[in-house]
């Protein structure tokens, strides 16, 4: 199958390599092309423009910044390029309002379309083990499957248009809040005295388990493939966990939903990036929280 790709990120580029690497024919842009020549060396096409890689391809996969960015290449070249059989799947992680709208559009044309955000960062997607969290028709949904599973471990669908948005950021406005309730905890069992793999075979064990403490440990040590035993470097940075949780606070205010503990995270690493830490894997919002962190 003939796929453009649109949008050659940190996790963009992964996912396309993964396409080619499933037999697909890979037509990729970007603005980057420094981007655009990683993809070629993965086995892409490099495409002139987003409505030239879209020209021709039986499905689109758009992987961008904001809605912003999506509503105006769908806008600009994508829907006057595809054709309207074509299957058009949006992974960027965006406000469920564009989402809803840019389908609605989608639709008007005759085209079928879904949200298809993603969980599993960098690595997974390099290693196409993201997890998909798919909104649209149930049609639309079957036709997305197969090119989905090419690049994850897990396509599931969560609903209408839009439906995948409003997982996405559910889902990370919890880990958001976890991570910070876990930072917390080993920064307090370390002034009280506790070390911390001890904590770790403790906690991991009782109620307070959790995925940000027991895969992600926030701290040295007890997880070594965290990304707190290299620096903090690699993973989530913390200035995409601002993004969603920013957008899972504005969905709540508009539906009337009460985020406390995803507000309190929110502002916290808003601080953490105010200061230095956007690059920085989210779990070093623990060093903030301890008062070690410098950006230098």
């Amino acid at each position: 199958m003939r796929i453009a790709f649109v949008g050659l990120g940190n996790m963009g580029g992964g996912m396309a390599a993964n396409l080619v690497k499933a037999g697909h024919e890979v037509a990729a842009f970007d603005l980057s092309t420094d981007a655009i020549g990683r993809a070629v060396a993965a086995g892409c096409d490099a495409a002139r423009s987003a409505a030239d890689a879209v020209g021709g391809a039986a499905a689109v996969v758009t992987m961008l910044p904001a809605g912003t960015h999506v509503a105006a290449v769908y806008a600009d070249a994508v829907f006057g390029a595809a054709a309207e059989d074509t299957l058009l799947l949006d992974c960027s992680t965006i406000d469920v309002a564009t989402a809803k709208a840019v389908a609605a559009d989608a639709a008007a044309r005759g085209q079928s379309m879904v949200d298809a955000p993603v969980s599993g960062g960098i690595a997974a997607a390099n290693a196409g083990t993201l997890t998909f969290m798919v909104g649209g028709t149930s049609d639309a949904f079957v036709r997305a499957q197969p090119i989905l599973a090419a690049m994850g471990k897990a396509v599931l669908h969560a609903g209408a248009a839009g439906a995948g948005q409003a997982a996405k950021i559910c889902n990370n406005l919890l880990l958001g809040a976890s991570m910070v309730a876990t930072a917390e905890a080993f920064v307090l069992a370390g002034k009280l005295g506790l070390d911390a793999q001890t904590f770790f075979d403790i906690s991991s064990k009782a109620s307070g388990q959790c995925w940000s403490m027991t895969s992600y440990c926030p701290v040295p040590g007890p997880v070594p493939a965290s990304p707190a035993n290299r620096n903090y470097d690699g993973g989530f940075a913390s200035a995409l966990m601002l993004k969603d949780l920013k957008l899972a606070v504005e969905a709540a205010q508009a539906v009337g939903a009460a985020v406390p503990m995803g507000a309190q995270a929110e502002a916290l690493y808003q601080i953490f990036v105010g200061l230095g830490g956007a690059a920085k894997d989210f779990s070093a919002v623990t060093k903030l929280l301890d008062g070690s962190w410098s950006a230098g």
